[in-house]
């Protein structure tokens, strides 16, 4: 496994100019990368500094794979101490990330052997940062595990009142993602997988996999204190439970699948890793699962635990009183949502180098004293011509930019047949919004002082951070376009119904739109780019998750028979205590995210876990059936035409099958769910 680092958009200029610079001017490599020279006690031109400094610069050019180095010129208020070296790298990124620890050794021990300490040397710039990320994430994702495995087992201990039973999920959940884990190992024998990639596959099909394993099992708990026998309860569980959450998985793997249209690797590539682990493990929910919950149905209610008062009947009186006053509860429910999503109008979107994680390492080390230093970017503008012309005339160019006080340097090179290249030097982070300013300005300003015609290309951090700040927000549109329209069809199919869709997707607007802010404020008016790409469609697909759940049993009992506002409360009640159990544990899961180092990753952790709860709570169990309640029989209606162009509706399991008596109460929450077929009349 690797980590990309940095997200490059296919396509972009920042992506051409770099591949212009190195087909026509290999010296200055693929990328370069930064030696960063400190001493306590020596200054730049001392002897033993200016030692450790050309050894470091002889072993670096003796590593395969490097290009030229170029001496950074001082800067006003450098602090003297201080030196660096731009190193060439060649090579595509894994081959960049393979060659980086053998440069950073060769140049550590000729420093070392040099100065005999009293210079030290640090490697930086976006493959010794990707190569940091590595390390991080791996580390990461024990924490996360470490985290989020002992908190879910007592979530299902507590939820499910049994030991045994919680142990069940949990090895089902553990089983599904160590196949997805090789199916993503497999993945990267087709295209390189990324650590970010294996972080975010690992927490879906953990959370989904608990999910699906929890609602399988609750539903044979109920088909057993009915008295079916196990193997005909495992049987209903597949017919009912199995049904919705396949349609669940549908839902996940249909939303995910908008990311394919992004023009960026690492987005496709985490759609097919999360897809590869929703199939997985919704597999090992509707398969094995079945086959193993009659075997060990003795070991399900070992490790009893008590739980306090009658949940199920809570339920029940809630989802009565709900259904007596719809509106103030709805109306109450909507108008918090919406004051939650308030924020979310303010929040920035933007890439940021999370310095803080990096503080302690030798990259963050060497980044923090560039800037100080005022050396902060490096930006490559790459003026190919013919080679009958001669170089570009850069001379104005880099007049003007000298008296630039954002500007350290500007460096014109040529390479003698087709390119020149420009090199500056300037002192605002990639990161920052005034680097897309600069960048901006050094597009009108080459426009202006070359010859006409000119094409102008800029490669750098500083430019692959703004295509990539581009490409997001114009691919966040088409991607939110294409989760409603494959929500609304799939969700169409399902319940054979034209508003419950509309519903389903106004319901994930607003608690989508409500986590948003939250996460504005969580993050000062700040978020990741890429962040909102990945959040939107994880959350789309995991509400629609509990959306499925919940109103696949409302119209079970509605077609059976039974009047709305009845099926509604029964619906309600059945599947409220799975359906919070089910959200709890998933937001646990990914609020694991936010023990992690990448700010990206917090980020999404915290934006799912909020909106998967903002969901199961407010939205399943407040706003959606008071609508229903208000919409009555309207809930399912369709066109006639359009009906018979849908697939028909599947016959519900038989209510005939061999039933055992069980001693004592039934278990708390375990209504019956085979619905009456008795006629009522609908309200």
């Amino acid at each position: 496994m690797r980590s990309s680092g940095l997200p490059v958009p296919e396509g972009g200029s920042s992506q051409r100019a770099a591949r212009l610079v190195a087909d026509r001017m290999p010296q200055l490599g693929d990328e370069q990368v930064v030696l960063a020279f400190s001493s306590r006690e020596l200054r730049r031109g001392d002897d033993v500094y200016e030692r450790a400094v050309q050894a470091s610069a002889r072993a670096a050019t003796g590593v395969r794979g490097v290009g030229q180095l170029l001496a950074v010129p001082e800067t006003p208020g450098q602090d003297p101490h201080h030196a660096y070296l731009l190193v060439g790298l060649k090579g595509d990124a894994a081959a960049r990330l393979d060659r980086l620890p053998v440069v950073r050794e060769a140049v550590h021990r000729a420093v070392a052997e040099a100065a005999r300490g009293r210079v030290t040397v640090a490697v930086t710039g976006q493959t010794p940062l990707t190569e940091e990320l590595v390390a991080t994430d791996v580390g990461d994702l024990r924490v996360v595990e470490a985290v989020t495995v002992p908190a879910a087992l007592v979530l299902l201990v507590a939820g499910l009142g049994s030991v045994g039973s919680a142990v069940l999920v949990l090895l089902a959940a553990g089983l599904g993602v160590v196949v997805s884990m090789g199916a993503v190992a497999g993945l990267s024998l087709v295209t390189p997988v990324d650590t970010l990639t294996l972080m975010v596959a690992s927490t879906v099909g953990f959370g989904l996999g608990l999910d699906y394993s929890l609602l399988m099992l609750i539903r044979y708990r109920q088909a057993r204190a009915e008295g079916l026998v196990p193997q005909v309860a495992a049987g209903r569980a597949a017919a009912t439970a199995g049904r919705a959450v396949l349609w669940c998985a549908a839902a996940v793997v249909v939303t995910g699948a908008a990311l394919f249209t992004v023009a960026v690797e690492l987005l496709r590539t985490v759609a097919v890793a999360a897809g590869l682990t929703t199939v997985v493990t919704v597999a090992v929910a509707t398969t094995l699962l079945p086959v193993l919950l009659p075997r060990l149905d003795p070991f399900l209610s070992a490790g009893r635990v008590r739980r306090p008062g009658d949940a199920r009947a809570s339920w029940e009186r809630w989802a009565r009183h709900l259904m007596r006053h719809p509106w103030p509860y709805l109306g109450g429910a909507v108008a918090v949502l919406v004051l939650m999503a308030v924020p979310a109008a303010g929040l920035r979107l933007g890439v940021d180098l999370d310095r803080a994680s990096l503080a302690h390492s030798e990259v963050g080390v060497g980044l923090a004293q560039m800037e100080r230093d005022g050396l902060a970017n490096v930006t490559l503008l790459a003026l190919p011509h013919a080679p009958d012309q001669g170089p570009v005339d850069t001379a104005d160019l880099t007049e003007i930019l000298a008296g630039d006080p954002r500007v350290v340097s500007a460096m014109a090179l040529d390479n003698g047949r087709d390119l020149t290249v420009v090199a500056v030097v300037d002192r605002i982070p990639p990161d920052r919004p005034a680097a897309g300013a600069l960048l901006n300005d050094l597009r009108r300003l080459a426009v202006r002082t070359l010859p006409g015609g000119q094409e102008v290309l800029c490669a750098g951090q500083a430019a692959t951070l703004a295509d990539l700040q581009q490409a997001m927000r114009s691919a966040l549109r088409q991607v939110a376009v294409l989760v409603l329209a494959g929500t609304f069809v799939l969700m169409l199919v399902v319940f054979r119904s034209l508003l419950l869709p509309v519903k389903a997707i106004t319901m994930n607007l607003l608690s989508t739109g409500a986590a948003f802010g939250l996460l504005s404020w969580f993050t000062g008016h700040t978020a990741n780019v890429v962040v909102p790409l990945m959040a939107v469609t994880l959350v789309f697909g995991l509400s629609l998750d509990y959306e499925v759940f919940l109103v696949h049993r409302i119209t079970e009992h509605y077609r059976a028979g039974t009047a709305c506002c009845e099926a509604v409360a029964r619906g309600l009640s059945s599947t409220a205590k799975p359906i919070t159990l089910a959200a709890t544990t998933m937001a646990v899961v990914f609020a694991g995210l936010l023990a992690t180092g990448r700010q990206e990753l917090r980020q999404m952790g915290f934006l799912v876990a909020v909106a998967v709860l903002l969901d199961a709570t407010v939205v399943r169990l407040v706003v959606v059936p008071a609508l229903m309640q208000l919409l009555g029989h309207r809930n399912w209606w369709l066109p006639g035409p359009l009906a018979r162009l849908l697939p028909p509706m599947p016959a519900p399991p038989s209510a005939s099958a061999p039933r055992v008596p069980r001693p004592g109460r039934a278990e708390e929450g375990l209504a019956p769910t085979v619905p009456s077929h008795r006629k009522e009349t609908r309200s």
